[in-house]
Parts: structure tokens; C-alpha cells; sequence
């Protein structure tokens, strides 16, 4: 079927993130959520990743995952 985009299978169990601190980027104006997320090993790495992506995407910090669960969520710096 040419041309016709089809849906593929649907996920069937939810995302588990790895060990590791996370930042979703994403165009603005786009919905929260359809974002890429990205994983960093350091607390520092994934701050320094969030301010080079600023320049031109929306970055939005989740903070940091071990064995799936959010341990803390960065809170983001006011200007």
C-alpha cells in the first residue's frame, strides 16, 4: 500500500528507563510527552547537554531513574 501511512503495532508494555539522569527535547509547540529523551550517566553531562540543546529546542529536565522509578527531579533554574 503506497503512500497510506499505516500505524504499526501499538507498544504493549510501558518504557523502563536505565540508570541515569534524563532530559526530553523537543521542537516548541509540540506536545509534552512527543519529545526525544535523552539519558546522560552525570548530573553534570545531562546539565550540560539541557544548556547546548536550549539554544534551538524546548528541553524539559526529568531528573534522574534507578531500576525504573524517578528518584528526583531536577528543578529547573529561574531566570
Amino acid at each position: 500500500m503506497k503512500g497510506k501511512k499505516g500505524g504499526g503495532r501499538p507498544p504493549t508494555k510501558p518504557v523502563v528507563f536505565k540508570d541515569g539522569f534524563y532530559i526530553e527535547v523537543r521542537n516548541r509547540g509540540t506536545e509534552p510527552g512527543h519529545g526525544v529523551k535523552l539519558r546522560k550517566a552525570t548530573r553534570e553531562e545531562m546539565l550540560q547537554a539541557a544548556e547546548e540543546y536550549r539554544k534551538t529546542k524546548l528541553v524539559v529536565i526529568l531528573g534522574e531513574y534507578n531500576d525504573g522509578v524517578q528518584l528526583s527531579k531536577i528543578p529547573a533554574k529561574k531566570k
